[in-house]
């Protein structure tokens, strides 16, 4: 019952609405209708008032249409009065409001107008624009109805002539005359007014003047005439047409008959000039009269709105004072009803808050504690493990080992980087949740790197079986700038993980060549694989901490983080990965990066730099001093030096390597931290007293975050944690060697105070 009185209710508020819409337009209508009749007996100010009112009431209803005709009237007004610019803007609001009406003779007509006041300010360029947006709109007048047909036919020609007398005064005369040809075709077609067949004839022979073919100018001039009444219409167009007839008569020799025509001319300008006179004396008091009507209305307009602001202003005081007190009630029953409820409550929430925060202190306590057990513990491992991986990586250089012992060896090593990486990976996601990762930038021979990243898979590949092929598109650059170690993390983890996903497969990482300039590429890395494939459903978490592909009959090793950090990693370049996988089909995972290409193709190493005491040169010219107090890490780190062909000299303290550094020259201090007699950190305070530029690498065991809180401060340049990776150790010493190259020291002068660059290593 309820809904059957509402929707009645509304029925009879939209009839209501309706009808009283419509007795709105229809006194619309009357307004203009008696304000256009005003306007013709030059009653200009009543006109204007019934115009303005007409348009104000079609805009309360939206009545588009209605404000249209009452803006084209009101623009007419002011070009009337030669106030172009009122009248443009009443014009163009015209147009505003005819977006959505098509009337083709108000459109029309008032391009027209617009085009004509351009025309008299010489903005020859929107006067064409605005003349053929009437053509535009005017040549639909065929099609029109009876009515309309006959004024939109008079818009067309009215543009088209004045179109074309703009091309003859701009002195474009191929276009005047194809104007001129197309007119004269509709005339003959058409029962046009006698006006515009002499208005036509008239601009022929200003085209013919303009062509100096006077002659023929003065006998279209002379056709013209006869179509002329004598009337105030005609008059400024009869006039011309004798000034123009009298010039060409001249130009033709014929000085009595234009002599003649000229006093023709004369008497007609005469009368115009006096019926103009007239005219402008209505017009100024029109004018007067008008900008009084608008001081007033706007005067009432502003008093109406003080009014109705007061007005508002009290009815919203009351509206607050209502809902205040309505409010102030309900806060009254709520607060009695809280107080109840609280009351019962408070001694339950006591309770539970003091429960929260024993709970939350042991959560602390118990993060805190993992976060040192994890941070030791890695710490622990990381020494022998150094030892591990590089002794057996040693051993296996040896060439004199029977296929059993690198059998043996290549399984040591495999389970060395297994635990190794382990390590790293479970770091890895710590320090990318603290955003403590840094990309670098140094250059790198990509192709050699890819093949390195292919062979330290051959033990795997052996054990499953799989064939590994490497595809490098032509023109990919040898040398770019990026981080080595970070880009083969990525590509060691996709290629490890299709590796444990793909038995006796082919797996292929392909390099594509995507853009390439003087200095920037563009490459795309693909994983392809037909191993066990990925799930859909798996998609969308593959690449999260601890995800992994469960197979009921599989057992496949590993944490979970690999594609975790892979993701991190490339977003950390820039790029974006992703995922394409069919189970049992096979999966290829690519990204794209931008790297900048290193046009200096051969990376030279940094010249050994003279000092007053001794030259000591390697076989490449670059001398390292390593302070390390562990035997097998001297080794190890030794003969990956020696391998690069750095010369390096082996010193087993603090000490003695500030010995070493007062008495010989070193391009490089690979330095650990902790050591007999005098730790690291003691030792490169000491030798920033008299050497601030020697390159000085702090080797430790510790995690970054505890050498990188003090690195800059005890003067070290960067720093490498034990055990490294092979890329990451030579990657660190490259990039300061380069930097140390790069600021052209010739002596090693003490310098007290000198400002260092610390980098941060990753």
């Amino acid at each position: 019952m309820k809904t059957t009185l509402l929707y009645c209710f509304l029925f009879f508020s939209v009839l209501t609405y309706g009808k009283e819409e419509r007795e709105i337009i229809k006194n619309i209508d009357n307004i203009n209708s008696s304000a256009t009749q005003y306007l013709e007996n030059k009653n200009i100010v009543k006109a204007f008032k019934e115009f303005v009112l007409a348009k104000k009431l079609s805009d309360s209803i939206h009545d588009h249409y209605g404000s249209a005709l009452a803006n084209f009237n009101i623009g007419n007004i002011y070009n009337l009065m030669e106030n172009y610019d009122s009248a443009k803007a009443f014009y163009k609001l015209t147009l505003k409001s005819l977006v959505n009406i098509n009337d083709d003779y108000l459109l029309a007509s008032t391009y027209l107008n617009l085009a004509k006041i351009y025309t008299k300010e010489i903005d020859y360029s929107k006067a064409t624009y605005y003349f053929n947006e009437s053509l535009k709109y005017a040549q639909n007048y065929p099609v029109l109805s009876t009515p309309e047909n006959k004024k939109t036919e008079q818009v067309y020609f009215e543009a088209r002539l004045n179109l074309t007398e703009l091309h003859i005064a701009k002195g474009n005369l191929e276009e005047a005359l194809i104007s001129l040809l197309k007119i004269k075709s509709d005339l003959d077609s058409k029962n046009i007014g006698k006006y515009y067949l002499g208005y036509f004839n008239y601009v022929f022979g200003t085209y013919y003047s303009k062509k100096e073919l006077f002659n023929s100018a003065t006998e279209n001039f002379r056709k013209a005439i006869p179509y002329f009444d004598n009337n105030v219409q005609n008059l400024p167009l009869l006039s011309k047409v004798y000034m123009q007839l009298s010039v060409a008569l001249a130009k033709s020799g014929k000085s009595t008959e234009a002599y003649l025509t000229l006093l023709e001319h004369n008497k007609y300008q005469e009368e115009l000039d006096s019926k103009r006179k007239n005219q402008q004396d209505l017009l100024i008091k029109s004018k007067f009269l008008i900008e009084d009507y608008k001081a007033n209305a706007e005067k009432a307009n502003a008093e109406r709105l003080e009014q109705i602001q007061v007005a508002d202003k009290f009815k919203k005081i009351n509206i607050a004072i209502v809902i205040t007190l309505i409010l102030l009630l309900f806060s009254v029953v709520i607060i009695y009803c809280n107080y109840v409820s609280k009351r019962k409550l408070s001694n339950t929430l006591e309770t539970k808050n003091s429960e929260l925060e024993i709970a939350k202190d042991e959560a602390l306590k118990t993060a805190e504690l993992k976060s040192k057990f994890i941070s030791n513990v890695s710490h622990e491992l990381r020494t022998p493990l150094y030892g591990v991986v590089g002794i057996t990586s040693l051993l296996l250089e040896k060439n004199d080992l029977n296929d059993s012992d690198k059998k043996y060896l290549n399984s040591l090593k495999y389970s060395g980087d297994y635990l190794l990486n382990l390590i790293n990976d479970i770091l890895q996601v710590s320090k990318m949740e603290a955003q403590k990762v840094e990309i670098k930038s140094v250059s790198v021979n990509l192709p050699e790197m890819l093949n390195n990243i292919v062979n330290t898979f051959n033990y795997r590949l052996e054990e499953t079986n799989n064939k590994l092929v490497l595809n490098i598109d032509n023109y990919v650059p040898e040398h770019v700038k990026c981080d080595k170690v970070r880009l083969s993390q990525i590509l060691i983890n996709l290629i490890g993980n299709s590796v444990k996903f793909t038995s006796n497969g082919i797996i292929k990482l392909n390099v594509v060549l995507l853009s390439k300039n003087n200095d920037k590429v563009g490459l795309r890395f693909e994983v392809v694989d037909n191993g066990i494939g990925i799930p859909k459903e798996k998609f969308n978490t593959i690449f999260e901490n601890f995800s992994q592909i469960e197979e009921s009959n599989l057992n496949y090793q590993g944490t979970g983080l690999g594609l975790s950090i892979t993701k991190n990693l490339v977003n950390l370049f820039g790029g974006d990965i992703k995922l394409e996988s069919e189970v049992n089909v096979g999966t290829k995972i690519s990204f794209e990066l931008n790297f900048d290409i290193d046009n200096l193709s051969n990376i030279t190493q940094p010249e050994a730099k003279l000092v007053k005491n001794n030259v000591v040169k390697g076989q490449n010219g670059i001398k390292i001093l390593v302070a390390e107090d562990n035997k097998i890490n001297q080794v190890v780190t030794k003969s990956l030096l020696t391998k690069q062909g750095y010369s390096c000299k082996i010193v087993d303290n603090g000490q003695n390597a500030l010995d070493e550094i007062r008495n010989n020259h070193y391009d490089l201090v690979l330095m650990d931290i902790n050591m007999p007699i005098m730790n690291g950190n003691e030792a490169t305070k000491a030798v920033r007293r008299f050497n601030s530029e020697i390159p000085i690498i702090a080797l430790t065991a510790a995690d970054i975050e505890d050498i990188g809180k003090n690195c800059k401060e005890i003067g070290f340049n960067d720093y490498i944690i034990k055990p490294f990776d092979n890329y990451e150790f030579f990657q660190v010493i490259s990039e300061n060697l380069q930097k140390a190259t790069k600021n052209n020291y010739e002596t090693v002068e003490p310098q007290n105070g000198s400002n260092l660059r610390v980098v941060k290593a990753s």
